[in-house]
């Protein structure tokens, strides 16, 4: 005897070998023994095992499910009962086993009971479903279209109005995000490559920059009507004016001038030399709506060609520090012995005339290493000299003057109409110095102003070799300072802004904006902290886009592989000479820190931020001392 059962959702059929309480042995057509339960069974028949199965399944493609439907009836039946109605005679083994084939296979027709039992679903229900079946299948037959002219890279205009979810905010159960999936399966590439294939990215630079703009400037990056009238073109203020007049070193690209110094010779040989950091807290009060901005945005934000800024134009204007026009600034002065001593400090907030800006491109064939010796010509020469002069002498104050520590290099990027330069500038030169060094007192000086009158403020700290931020006057060890209070960039960074208002409240002596225990400077503390890091990791970020950008210019990615060189920064991570650029170069062998090898250009990828290289062989120059790596290559190794 031979038997038809379920065994997992499938019909099977089998010849019984031995059959005992509740169970029985059977054997497969193909020989294959195994156990099932009697309540599986379905029907017992006599009919050869060999070509049951297919004879039933074609039989049950001969049945029309409608018809079906229509003959059952409304109540509960067997499938064998059903299959004497359907044929009028008592039916085959095979007839029977296709008509429960042919039911088993729409339970959108017919509803399960049980093991070989049936209800048909009503008609209401049973027209809704196969409305529901008639979209599906609708679906599909579009989503093929798509698939298809997805992966002959053309890009639907279905999925290009939902482009700004399929990039940065994919919603998997969504019909463009699944057919986008398939086609991108198919073609064994990523969704990111797909879409820009079929030209839905047309720029690489603004889809990373978009993706930055939807996390952090969701609403986008314009200022509001009222955050743009606030401050009165007009503007002026009943300060003093100082009896100097001042300057400022600024990068030529640089439109937010917030510090300038000046100098003046005193009697007795002293020179007072002043640092004049430009004033907004004088006309953005707290709580109002240019306040609540940059409290929102924290910090100007950089990129390679292009700038968020914290403030608007029309709150920049009044307070930078632009060539030819008297502005408010909080100034610090210095009054400086032969010696280069400090012998008195004093704070001031004035009016001051700034005679000039002087960039870094113009300055610095004139005012370098080898200019220091005697006068170049430069109207500024002797001014900028005695600075750096103090700075050198700041610095060995601080602890941290190395005359032999090898110069480390900054890089400036500079876009213009798509085309990218990199230029690099030693850190330490005489003009980085000399400014560096007169903010770093500065900020340490109104820091330790802000802790002697009890007053609250930002502190930049580090101890342990950990940077953070706080409320208190803590030690930043690697500055070799007491405390270091932000204050010099008020026009770009909210902290400067804040402690600017606190200062001002000591020097004017009035109540400070931020009381001590202030809920309101905790807050702000700990959104900055967070902010900052988010705008320097999407800085260095873009900053990798262009430097990849310009290997694309310079054409490194041509045919056959252009050569590139690298110095080995550990294991298989290399820094690229003259590109603040690193990679990994996998297939590197085991070098010292310091070799300088020769790498083959493979791939240079700017949409998925990589560049692929080979290694060629290590050059014959001498290994580049450790020390010339730079703490900022600790975030280049990251993103790298």
């Amino acid at each position: 005897m031979n038997v038809f059962f379920e065994e997992d959702g499938n019909f099977k059929v089998a010849s019984v070998m031995t059959e005992s309480q509740g169970s029985m042995q059977i054997e497969s057509a193909g020989g294959k023994r195994s156990k099932i339960k009697t309540s599986n069974v379905l029907m017992r028949f006599e009919a050869p095992l060999t070509g049951f199965m297919e004879a039933a399944n074609l039989e049950a493609e001969t049945l029309d499910l409608d018809f079906l439907w229509e003959c059952c009836g409304e109540p509960e039946f067997g499938f064998e009962a059903f299959a004497e109605d359907y044929y009028g005679r008592k039916p085959t083994s095979v007839e029977a086993a296709a008509i429960a084939i042919k039911l088993h296979s729409a339970p959108v027709y017919f509803n399960r009971k049980g093991k070989g039992r049936y209800k048909a679903a009503p008609a209401e229900i049973l027209k809704a479903a196969l409305a529901g079946l008639e979209k599906k299948r609708l679906l599909a037959e579009k989503m093929a279209g798509f698939i298809a002219q997805l992966k002959a890279h053309t890009m639907p205009e279905e999925l290009m109005q939902k482009l700004d979810m399929l990039l940065y905010e994919p919603d998997k159960n969504a019909f463009e995000y699944k057919t986008l999936d398939a086609a991108a399966g198919d073609l064994h590439v990523s969704h990111i490559k797909l879409l820009h294939a079929c030209g839905a990215i047309p720029s690489i630079h603004d889809y990373h920059l978009g993706a930055f703009l939807r996390e952090y400037f969701a609403k986008g990056a314009d200022f509001t009507a009222e955050q743009i009238a606030e401050i009165p073109a007009d503007l002026t203020f009943d300060l003093p004016i100082a009896d100097v007049e001042a300057f400022s070193i600024d990068d030529s690209t640089t439109t937010e001038i917030d510090d300038a110094l000046s100098i003046k010779q005193m009697a007795d040989g002293v020179t007072r030399v002043g640092i004049h950091i430009s004033a907004p807290a004088l006309g953005i009060s707290i709580g109002s709506p240019l306040d609540i901005g940059a409290m929102q945005r924290l910090s100007t934000v950089y990129m390679p060609g292009y700038k968020i800024t914290m403030l608007p134009e029309t709150a920049i204007r009044p307070f930078s520090l632009d060539a030819g026009k008297i502005k408010p600034v909080l100034s610090l002065y210095l009054h400086v012995a032969a010696d280069f001593t400090i012998t008195q400090r004093n704070s001031k907030v004035e009016l001051i005339k700034i005679a000039d800006n002087l960039r870094h491109d113009a300055l610095e064939p004139f005012f370098n290493e080898a200019t220091l010796a005697e006068d170049s010509g430069h109207p500024y020469w002797a001014k900028l000299l005695f600075l750096f002069q103090l700075a050198e002498s700041l610095e060995k104050a601080r602890g941290k003057y190395d005359p032999t520590k090898p110069p480390q290099v900054d890089y400036n990027f500079y876009v213009e109409d798509g085309i990218v330069s990199i230029v690099g500038r030693h850190r330490g030169s005489p003009m980085d110095k000399l400014v560096a060094e007169l903010m770093i007192e500065a900020n340490n000086q109104w820091g330790a102003l802000l802790a002697a009158h009890e007053v609250p403020g930002l502190y930049r700290a580090q101890m342990g070799g950990k940077v953070y931020m706080t409320t208190k006057a803590e030690p930043h060890q690697g500055l070799g300072v007491a405390q270091y209070a932000w204050s010099t960039s008020p026009l770009r960074r909210a902290v400067d802004l804040i402690n600017q208002r606190q200062i001002i409240s000591v020097v004017q002596n009035t109540a400070p904006a931020y009381m001590p225990n202030s809920d309101a400077l905790t807050t702000h503390l700990r959104n900055f902290e967070l902010t900052y890091k988010a705008y320097s990791e999407f800085q260095i970020r873009m900053e990798r886009y262009w430097c990849l950008q310009y290997l694309v210019q310079e054409g490194y990615q041509k045919e056959g592989g252009q050569e590139i060189h690298a110095t080995v920064w550990r294991e298989n991570l290399v820094r690229l000479d003259n590109l603040p650029y690193m990679t990994k170069v996998y297939g590197l062998p085991e070098l010292k820190t310091g070799t300088r090898v020769s790498l083959q250009v493979q791939e240079v990828d700017t949409l998925m931020m990589d560049l692929r290289t080979k290694f060629m062989h290590v050059l014959e120059t001498e290994p580049v001392a450790a020390d010339v790596i730079t703490p900022d290559d600790e975030n280049e190794a990251e993103a790298a």
